[in-house]
């Protein structure tokens, strides 16, 4: 989503386009029309809920609320081994930042060792501020920190960069963070757990029926053959989480394929 000169805004036209973009490009859906497991939600609150979806990726799913719109979904997922986890996307807000962080750490006693924003985007970035309160890690590609640096207000001093990709360990397992291209944003990243076959796809990748969306930083070009080096890499995934809507497996890429393949070049 755009959060371009978003200093000269009122806070609360702030949020209204925060949520009119994300209703572009996603349907707003009530967390009991996911398709879930009746057994999946772990917990759940009116701004929170955490939905176990394999031994160790859950999807967590917050909202940007506003009174024209009501509550506007945002997906997450969190990877737990052990007593170690790792966080892609922050909730849309520090309130709902917080009650995850409180809700893996003292009901789950598990350590989060890391949050990473897969773009620069509102809705990724809405709660870092609790992260670094917390003294949480934050690990973002060299592309969005100078995005973050460039476009919004948000403190960069404590996220550490990388270029392409990013491996680190959580307990046992490997969890993988990755540039392919661009797409929705020219920094948009991947998440992936190979022991699971489970990817956080964030807003470069769309849940099935969904519309292209905002596109004021996409690269609609680029887009299509993006997603197919996603696919191409991760043939075999099975859970695939988009950054808004229903989760799936890989005809969530399949339609994000499709959705820009058309773009004229």
């Amino acid at each position: 989503m755009n959060i371009l000169k978003v200093s000269k805004l009122k806070p609360i036209l702030v949020i209204i386009a925060i949520a009119a973009q994300i209703l572009a490009s996603s349907k707003v859906t009530k967390a009991a029309d996911q398709t879930l497991p009746a057994d999946s939600a772990i917990y759940k609150t009116t701004t929170l809920i955490i939905n176990k979806l394999s031994s160790h990726c859950y999807q967590h799913l917050s909202y940007f609320n506003t009174e024209d719109y009501g509550k506007v979904e945002c997906n997450g997922m969190i990877v737990i081994d052990g007593n170690e986890a790792i966080v892609f996307d922050t909730p849309a807000d520090n309130q709902s930042s917080e009650e995850l962080i409180n809700y893996v750490t003292k009901k789950m006693n598990v350590k989060i060792k890391a949050i990473i924003p897969t773009h620069f985007h509102e809705d990724c970035v809405g709660g870092l501020k609790m992260f670094d309160q917390f003294n949480i890690p934050s690990y973002a590609s060299n592309q969005t920190i100078e995005l973050l640096k460039s476009k919004t207000k948000t403190n960069t001093s404590r996220i550490k960069g990388f270029d392409k990709k990013l491996d680190l360990k959580v307990g046992n397992i490997k969890v993988y963070a990755s540039y392919f291209g661009e797409g929705h944003t020219k920094d948009n990243i991947i998440g992936y757990v190979p022991a699971d076959q489970a990817m956080f796809g964030g807003c470069l990748i769309k849940e099935v029926d969904a519309s292209k969306g905002y596109l004021g930083d996409a690269n609609e070009k680029e887009w299509s053959q993006t997603v197919k080096k996603v696919k191409q890499k991760f043939p075999d995934a099975k859970i695939i989480i988009p950054g808004h809507g229903n989760y799936g497996g890989t005809e969530l890429l399949d339609y994000t394929i499709k959705l820009f393949k058309d773009t004229i070049k």
